[in-house]
């Protein structure tokens, strides 16, 4: 009887620690850039930054990207570092997109262990 326990209760301690870690999944951030005719937009300049929002503001460490966009008008962000497993949320981050003489603006809130989407337009 004493043989038999040994093993087995490796085996569960073996099980209920496997079952207990969690994988992180990625946090990413795609903006996808349209000009005016709803036509994608290459190599445009994308900013996503945060604002601060307490008065009066107080000196923090701040979010603040850059990418440019590819042929397909997508710039896409990687938000792994800032994601912690059990944290509540990521950002709400601002976006100003840019290319020339034409520029655009939005917003994009970042959900945690998913791809977070947002379109903005630019226009003179």
């Amino acid at each position: 009887m004493k043989y038999l326990l040994i093993p087995f209760t490796l085996i569960l301690i073996t099980l209920s620690g496997m079952t207990s870690c969690k994988k992180k999944g990625d946090t990413l951030a795609n903006i996808y850039v349209r000009d005016e005719g709803n036509a994608v937009v290459e190599g445009a300049m994308v900013v996503l930054y945060g604002t601060n929002t307490q008065n009066p503001p107080v000196q923090v460490v701040a979010v603040y990207d850059t990418s440019y966009t590819n042929a397909a008008g997508l710039a896409s962000f990687n938000y792994n570092d800032i994601y912690q497993l059990g944290q509540a949320g990521v950002a709400v981050l601002d976006i100003k997109a840019q290319l020339l003489n034409k520029v655009g603006q939005g917003i994009i809130k970042i959900e945690p262990e998913q791809v977070n989407e947002e379109t903005v337009f630019i226009q003179p």
